[in-house]
């Protein structure tokens, strides 16, 4: 029996998040058979999704963190790596900070090369005009830009290159059944939450960083709390604002409102509990949290400034950050309804981001451009 080829993931992390989701989404419904993954990640804590890689058959390298003083160092790392480990004939790269160089390098040793955007905007200040700079070239040295979404697309490679045949659209996989409502669950989850049948609960998952807005959401959810004492905000994840909002939320005397488990694995259970999603992210690519949030069913308010690739059924509203009054009246406006299954309607809709569909199409791909690497 011939060995599965190996893809070469370059992802920074391992820890939860947008990318992680969407690679590891690839990973549990390719067959693992003929193809197999392995990453290259930053010094980190072992946690979060290390143990299903190693289950799942993946290896771990540790790369080190590019700070521009390294660079050198950076790139000795990248040729030695490839040198000793001829077996990787695809890269598929999710830091786009450093995608310059290290798919350069990669190239040169005769690896096909994948740059993917998965988001549309690096932040401000220094930081993020430094990383604007660094991520200019990939347009030019990748074989295949990939996006999340056509906006995260046009962002990172440029408008001409999203017309180039060598530009793919990417839908961030969900399984669909795994995220499908289930009443049975709704009521032992929230039971086991501690929040009442009748309670209206505001729901929200994803990383505490400083584009995912938390600030804003405990802004809004503590002023619409004052006139509309039965309902609770629940917020699923990790991150280095964890604690910061935590504390916002007991400056503003909602914190017995509030509930924070961390981060999870099983968020298909919390979408349950939930009767809204909210999203109110300052810059996303395409969060895949909002795609599975449809599949359950949930009414789903998001910022105006996210991908209009995320509006894949009639659950969505684009609102605006700076009008509170407009969301409040989509809560109350939710908060009247029974809440209920995803339609079949929109189930149809959602086909193209089923994780089974979108990971065959990754398979055949990786097939395909393993056989034209070295």
């Amino acid at each position: 029996m011939m060995e599965p080829i190996r893809v070469l993931h370059n992802i920074a992390s391992l820890h939860f998040g947008g990318s992680q989701a969407f690679v590891m989404s690839i990973y549990n419904n390719i067959d693992r058979t003929k193809v197999q993954f392995d990453f290259v990640v930053t010094p980190e804590e072992k946690k979060d999704l290390y143990s299903q890689v190693e289950q799942l058959g993946g290896r771990v390298y540790v790369c080190p963190k590019y700070t521009g003083k390294n660079h050198f160092a950076y790139c000795k790392w990248w040729n030695d790596f490839f040198t000793e480990h001829p077996e990787y004939h695809v890269i598929h790269g999710h830091v786009r900070s450093t995608a310059s160089i290290y798919l350069k390098i990669a190239k040169k040793h005769g690896l096909v090369t994948i740059a993917h955007s998965h988001s549309t905007s690096n932040g401000s200040g220094f930081s993020g005009f430094v990383k604007n700079t660094m991520q200019l070239p990939i347009r030019h040295i990748a074989d295949y830009l990939f996006a999340c979404s056509d906006k995260a697309g046009v962002w990172l490679y440029g408008e001409a290159a999203t017309r180039q045949s060598n530009y793919k659209m990417i839908p961030n996989g969900v399984d669909l059944e795994r995220f499908s409502f289930d009443g049975a669950k709704r009521e032992k989850v929230r039971e086991q939450l501690g929040i009442d049948e009748h309670t209206f609960v505001i729901g929200h998952i994803g990383r505490f960083t400083e584009p995912k807005n938390h600030k804003f959401l405990v802004e809004l959810f503590a002023e619409y709390h004052k006139s509309n004492k039965d309902c609770s905000l629940l917020m699923v994840g990790d991150g280095e604002l964890y604690n910061a909002i935590k504390n916002q939320c007991a400056d503003a005397g909602i914190a017995e409102y509030v509930i924070m488990p961390g981060s999870r694995t099983d968020t298909e259970n919390f979408y349950q509990a939930m009767d809204a999603f909210v999203f109110p992210s300052l810059w996303e690519g395409l969060p895949v949290s909002v795609v599975e949030a449809q599949a359950n069913g949930l009414p789903c308010l998001i910022s105006d400034v996210i991908t209009k690739d995320v509006n894949l059924t009639d659950l969505i509203s684009y609102l605006p950050l700076n009008n509170k009054k407009i969301w409040f009246r989509h809560f109350d406006d939710v908060d009247a309804k029974e809440r209920k299954a995803i339609s079949d309607a929109n189930k149809s809709k959602l086909q193209p981001f089923d994780s089974k569909r979108v990971a065959m199409e990754l398979q055949l791909f990786y097939l395909e451009q393993d056989k034209k690497g070295k």
